[in-house]
């Protein structure tokens, strides 16, 4: 996984590595310049940048120097004097290199490209009147660690904020790159390595290497694959609990069941290869469901499942052996209490709103660490990003995108999460996988057509072996 610093953590790291700050400010420069020129703007192009007074612009006139090199027309508009000795010496030697360094100018002038180097991570406050005229350019701009007018500890963006076609940071990633309309801003992210070790990190961005698949073992048969039983379904969202089993097939799972009541099962036909089950209502319907259910190694309960099932729920909840996903309708009818006194391993699979209920808090990395703290389940916090809060910490899945922001796709995920948990992946992991590859299956149905839910369980299958 890789860390994502706030801006705090970041400014801590650059605060440690005081005594090398010249060495980072020449590295980091030069990967500026060697990114515009990736861009493909090198020799001959018109390049602005335009440099703060902090050691974001001591950036920018590295990067300066090495486009001119280049053979670049560079142009430096400088908003203040560089007020570090670093940043000074760095324009400095911009100017020995034949850099023009001007006064600023309201009005953009004639570029190719647009490199912001004016406040990077330590941005705060309002973006200055006189630069909105090039944070409105229709130029394509390279970001110097964040874009300026983006929180990087937030997302929070301030009017005036730049719109990076690219943004360049070093060591890590910021949590303004990819929270709120910070993610918007930053445009694709190049993360350089210019040799800074250590820094707390916020959370961690889940990589193919943590998305582990569950193996099948060759002697394996339909039982021994992993068996994840789906109780939900009311009147009008039948659907979504079939959705759930035939993703659990789709990821592998070797049985899957449906427990609904008998009009749902009647009115959506279901696929034949999932077993199917009538459940009855209140306490007494959910030792039913238990009896169907025990020989299955992971249970979803919720998705499509209406109000007034309270003692249902409740007494799963508490009597369970199983593994349990908890989705949709199931997270709307539990307490953080009744999680807590739970001793099985859980899964909460909440979109924003269904977290906000339960959690009595904003929908936040932070907040999906206490609850998991709270309660003892994994929390997957569904959104853009996806965040997996568990004891070993907060990820972030980033794979898959606003493609997913469709009716059904939730019932997908929870469904994937159930068959790697039965596969026996442990909760932590399986939540972190699922979403991941759930994420993938998205991004690649997304080229070829609008998302639903029925494309995605079939395309789920392509990436989860």
């Amino acid at each position: 996984m890789k860390p994502v610093l706030t801006a705090e953590a970041s400014a801590a790291l650059d605060a440690a590595h005081a005594h090398e700050l010249g060495t980072l400010m020449a590295r980091a420069g030069y990967a500026v310049a060697v990114n515009a020129v990736q861009m493909g703007f090198g020799y001959g192009s018109r390049i602005s940048i335009l440099a703060g007074p902090g050691n974001n612009g001591g950036d920018g006139y590295v990067a300066a120097a090495e486009l001119r090199r280049r053979g670049a027309a560079v142009t430096v508009l400088q908003l203040e004097e560089p007020r570090s000795a670093i940043a000074r010496g760095a324009a400095q030697r911009a100017h020995h290199a034949g850099v023009p360094i001007v006064g600023w100018e309201d009005s953009p002038i004639e570029s190719d490209l647009v490199i912001d180097a004016l406040f990077g991570g330590g941005f705060r406050g309002d973006i200055p009147v006189e630069v909105r005229d090039w944070s409105a350019t229709d130029r394509p701009v390279l970001s110097v660690d964040v874009p300026s007018g983006v929180n990087a500890s937030t997302g929070a963006v301030a009017d005036g904020a730049f719109y990076a076609t690219r943004t360049i940071t070093f060591h890590a990633s910021k949590v303004g790159h990819w929270l709120g309309r910070g993610a918007d801003c930053t445009g694709e992210l190049v993360v350089v390595d210019i040799g800074l070790v250590g820094g707390e990190a916020a959370f961690w961005i889940a990589e193919a290497a943590d998305a582990l698949r569950p193996p099948r073992a060759k002697h394996a048969h339909k039982w021994t694959s992993g068996a994840v039983a789906v109780v939900g379904g009311s009147a009008g969202m039948g659907g979504a609990a079939l959705l759930s089993a035939r993703s659990a097939l789709a990821a592998g799972a070797g049985a899957a069941l449906v427990s609904s009541t008998d009009d749902i099962l009647g009115t959506y036909r279901a696929a034949p290869e999932l077993l199917t089950a009538v459940r009855a209502e209140g306490e007494a319907g959910a030792h039913d469901f238990l009896d169907q259910a025990a020989r299955f190694d992971a249970l979803i309960v919720g998705p499509g499942l209406g109000a007034g099932n309270e003692a249902f729920l409740e007494c799963i909840v508490s009597s369970a052996p199983h593994p349990l996903i908890l989705d949709a309708g199931a997270l709307t009818a539990i307490s953080v209490e009744q999680l807590a006194e739970r001793t099985g391993p859980t899964v909460l699979t909440p979109h924003a709103g269904e977290f906000e209920r339960l959690a009595g808090a904003a929908a936040t990395y932070q907040a999906a660490a206490d609850l998991a703290r709270r309660t003892g389940a994994v929390v997957l916090l569904k959104g853009g990003p996806t965040f997996v809060a568990s004891a070993a910490g907060v990820a972030a899945v980033t794979v898959g995108g606003p493609e997913l922001a469709t009716i059904g796709t939730g019932d997908v995920l929870a469904g994937t999460v159930a068959a790697f948990v039965a596969r026996g992946l442990n909760p932590t992991t399986a939540a972190t996988s699922a979403a991941y590859w759930h994420g993938h299956a998205g991004a690649a149905l997304a080229a070829t057509g609008t998302v639903t839910a029925d494309r995605l369980v079939d395309e789920l299958r392509k990436w989860v072996w």
